[in-house]
């Protein structure tokens, strides 16, 4: 077609009028060039624009002019060697000739793209030439007269290119070095930071709300005026303490970036942002505030929409996304996605949220969740048990890997995984299988690639974690269990509710929550190495709190309690009921430190209060207290409510301080300690190539690789690539120059090896 009749075709496109006619690119060149546009003229407030296919325009300018919407259907790239400011109502990234006003939907794009016509772009920076230090790049998005109030302001990847990227950080939030008190207008870091600046505005995260429902937030945010090594000096005293000495500390993140997107009336009608099937880039190092629109499905600050694995390769890594009305990052249906050292602050409901329980193997590392408030059930949500009520990380398909997040002050949850079946929702979905397949099944029986190192403190809400309230008592088998490691949860009121089966627990913390392991579903549960401190009301609770039952073994070595003041409640509760005849739970090197309890009940294992109905079962669930009376020696604590105390009272004795008014102890000799089932490692790693940059003749390839056990190597195109993080977190690989195809695979040291290889074409 030639311009003449594109041009006509153009005049009265969608919601385009003969007044307002669509402005097209007449060749590649600067913004600010009136050559570059047709009628030689720049765009101006109200200009509804295209670029062609084949056209590269750099933009170059500053300016307050509101630009309608742009159509890319060439290349819209953003200097970065100056500061820029585009004000517009929509940008649209999709290939053709057409012009549209639809900030949600794709025009007939949803198919593969055409692999010998390059993408449709919207680069603002790129990986290797981010927008410069002293420079800025700045995307106001307003509300445009006409245009849809559900679906715009927004910038919406249609199976185009959009890559955001500031300069990067080497950390976007780190620990406090020392305890900021009050009255203090500076606060110590734990390291040394590059590339925060004066003037970049920074939270101090709260740390002694110890489960205050009222939501009142106690992080604070300050701008900085000086920095001196790790010392960063604050335009404002602090109003409250904020703890950074010791095992339990607050955070000092950085919000600010040198590219911006932003809704321009925070107050009125604001913009998302999302990615397409078949789309392609990357964010990283970028800001993205007052986005989101509030109780509307689908208009999140950044939303990754059914993209499954066609953006395999693409992150959201550093950036800052804050004052959020609808979530910060929204994984919906995409696989692979890799999601690193992001700040969220401020999101009315979840904060990084997997919609609808199908995504898996996506990488969620090292993200600061702070303050996920709570909001409301979104109109025809994909999974309606979902009640929005504000999680720092939210999920329903539990293979992918969460690790070094932590969550700060967050509605009701601080991590949340929930799976509860209904009769107008059964639990069956189309599940990505190793070997790239898809099958449907319950995604209540997959397991974790990997929870490790993660971190929860100062809920303004109840949960530190949740892990799988509602599920029914359904998970995986006991040879593919959950696997919780490093686990420490602070400040909150309850701490770690475990309700699924088949569960190994490895280092868990628990410090100053009102409940520590509160309403378990123990079956099949194996815990090592478990410290709760200053936990004074139920540090280690009863199957299923007040119902009392127990369903099968568990497990626990080595369990510590550290400055509790009980107060009449037993350090551990018996469950009364044993419904399956298989319960029972075995304890070895239990320790008290600095107890306190003055009452004429204190007792480490005891019924506890609350309601305790008469057992439904004959059988109890007797705790064994392993090598308590001395190597071999085993004490079997019991309540007094038992078949097995009922049935000969005169085995059993009182033993102060390890039964209580309502448990009794008789000594077993011999009895073995049971070990954990064998877990079966079968699932092969997932690899992701997250760059390729040639230089000086040489082709250098870095990804991140993920298993749920150890990563024995990581190949690209055969030649073994170098771990430049643990576990192949992060690796590298210098490659000739003349490369133009990469295969990148992972081997694990169980001997699976990864079936679907990341498959890439370099330029």
């Amino acid at each position: 077609m030639r311009f003449a009749a594109i041009l006509s075709t153009l005049l009265f496109a969608s919601a385009a009028s003969a007044a307002d006619p669509v402005m097209l690119s007449a060749k590649s060149g600067p913004w600010s060039e009136p050559g570059t546009w047709a009628g030689n003229k720049v765009p101006g407030t109200g200009a509804r624009v295209l670029i062609r296919e084949g056209h590269r325009v750099l933009y170059d300018t500053k300016s307050d002019s509101v630009i309608r919407a742009i159509n890319v259907g060439g290349s819209l790239v953003f200097a970065t060697d100056t500061d820029t400011l585009l004000n517009v109502g929509l940008i649209k990234i999709q290939t053709g000739e057409e012009y549209s006003e639809d900030g949600f939907d794709c025009e007939g794009h949803s198919g593969k793209p055409d692999a010998t016509k390059p993408l449709p772009e919207l680069i603002v920076g790129t990986p290797e030439k981010p927008i410069a230090a002293d420079k800025s790049a700045v995307i106001r998005l307003h509300f445009v007269e006409g245009m849809d109030k559900e679906k715009c302001p927004a910038i919406v990847a249609c199976g185009g290119r959009l890559d955001l990227h500031g300069q990067p950080m080497p950390r976007t939030w780190v620990k406090l070095g020392a305890t900021a008190k009050a009255g203090d207008n500076a606060v110590s870091l734990a390291e040394p930071v590059t590339g925060w600046k004066k003037g970049d505005r920074v939270i101090i995260t709260a740390t002694s709300t110890h489960g205050n429902t009222k939501e009142e937030s106690t992080t604070e945010e300050r701008t900085i005026t000086a920095i001196e090594g790790s010392k960063l000096t604050l335009n404002e005293t602090l109003k409250m303490t904020h703890a950074g000495d010791g095992d339990y500390r607050g955070e000092v993140a950085n919000l600010s970036r040198n590219v911006v997107i932003e809704s321009a009336d925070p107050s009125g009608i604001r913009a998302h942002t999302m990615y397409h099937k078949n789309s392609a880039g990357s964010l990283s190092y970028s800001e993205f505030r007052h986005l989101g629109k509030k109780d509307v499905l689908g208009k999140y600050s950044i939303h990754f929409h059914l993209c499954r694995d066609t953006m395999r390769g693409s992150f959201v890594i550093g950036n800052s996304i804050w004052d959020s009305h609808n979530r910060w990052v929204t994984i919906h249906g995409t696989d692979y996605l890799v999601v690193r050292d992001n700040v969220g602050y401020k999101s009315v409901g979840h904060g990084f949220f997997l919609e609808d329980g199908t995504e898996v193997y996506n990488i969620i590392d090292r993200n600061l969740a702070v303050s996920a408030a709570r909001g409301k059930r979104l109109p025809k949500q994909v999974l309606g048990f979902d009640a929005n009520e504000g999680a720092g990380f939210w999920w329903t398909c539990s293979l992918n890997s969460f690790t070094r997040n932590i969550a700060a002050e967050c509605g009701n949850y601080g991590f949340r995984y929930e799976a509860t079946p209904s009769s107008a929702l059964k639990l069956e979905f189309p599940i990505r299988q190793a070997d790239g397949s898809r099958k449907v099944m319950d995604p209540r029986t997959l397991p974790f690639v990997r929870f490790e190192d993660n971190e929860v403190h100062s809920s303004t809400g109840l949960y530190g974690v949740n892990l799988g309230e509602g599920v029914n008592r359904v998970g995986p088998d006991e040879k593919h269990p959950f696997v919780v490691k490093n686990l420490t949860i602070w400040d909150v009121h309850y701490g770690f509710r475990p309700q699924v089966p088949n569960l190994h627990v490895e280092n868990l913390t628990l410090h100053r929550v009102h409940y520590g392991v509160y309403h378990p579903n123990y079956d099949n549960h194996f815990y090592k190495n478990v410290t709760i401190r200053q936990t004074n009301t139920e540090p280690f609770n009863r199957g299923h709190d007040d119902a009392s039952v127990q369903y099968g073994p568990l497990v626990v070595d080595e369990l510590t309690f550290d400055g509790i003041r009980s107060g009449g409640m037993p350090l551990i509760q018996i469950s009364d009921d044993n419904p399956t005849g298989a319960a029972v739970t075995h304890m070895r090197n239990v320790k008290t430190v600095n107890w306190t309890d003055t009452s004429k009940q204190k007792a480490i294992a005891n019924l506890g209060g609350g309601p305790r109905p008469t057992p439904k079962s004959e059988k109890g669930v007797p705790i064994y207290f392993h090598d308590w009376f001395g190597a071999g020696r085993t004490a079997m604590v019991v309540s007094v409510k038992s078949g097995e105390f009922k049935a000969d009272p005169s085995k059993f004795r009182e033993e102060t301080p390890l039964t209580g008014n309502e448990s009794r102890v008789a000594e077993v000799k011999d009895l073995t300690f049971p070990k954990a089932p064998e877990v079966v490692d079968d699932l092969p790693p997932a690899t992701v190539i997250t760059s390729a940059i040639r230089k000086d003749g040489k082709l250098t390839v870095r990804g991140t690789c993920t298993d749920n056990g150890t990563v024995k190597k990581v190949t690209v195109n055969g030649k073994e690539a170098k771990a430049t993080a643990s576990n192949f977190s992060e690796w590298e690989i210098v490659l000739d120059g003349e490369t133009t195809k990469l295969e990148a695979k992972g081997e694990d040291a169980a001997g699976n090896v990864e079936k679907t290889p990341m498959v890439l074409t370099v330029k």
